[in-house]
């Protein structure tokens, strides 16, 4: 399968470690913590990619407790990770689901559905990644 060559997320370098990500028409941004060098002005990449796994499993789990008509108050998911080396990565995450309005004869479900949102799944079998380099004379694919 060949990705469209449409650009669908775009990050841009402001200076120093900031990065300017565009999705959609939204912007967020991106930097490094002032121990790392940067100017911890927002989130670093890999805390965005945690992110968005935490809130994929907050919003399947939102979706799940709507639809079984019991209350989303007070749901909350929580990451914790760890680092791993060789090569340098996220090597643990641990989220933690607060959902006060599930009840007990629901609990297995909704642990397979939010075992199941989009990011997970991904994580679990991993995508293709090809990079094209892109220069003023050549683009070189790897």
């Amino acid at each position: 399968m060949k990705v469209a060559d449409t650009a669908i997320i775009r990050a841009a370098h402001l200076g120093a470690d900031r990065l300017s990500i565009t999705v959609r028409g939204h912007e967020l941004y991106s930097d490094q913590p002032i121990e790392d060098g940067g100017s911890d002005t927002a989130p670093t990449p890999t805390e965005i990619f945690l992110a968005g796994l935490a809130g994929c499993v907050a919003f399947y789990a939102g979706r799940f407790l709507r639809r079984s008509g019991l209350t989303t108050e007070g749901l909350a998911v929580t990451c914790h990770y760890a680092w791993a080396e060789n090569p340098h990565r996220v090597g643990d995450i641990d989220l933690e689901v607060e959902a006060p309005g599930l009840t007990d004869d629901r609990r297995i479900a909704f642990t397979r559905v939010i075992e199941h949102c989009t990011v997970h799944n991904t994580l679990r079998q991993p995508p293709v990644v090809r990079f094209k380099v892109l220069t003023a004379t050549r683009s070189i694919a790897t």
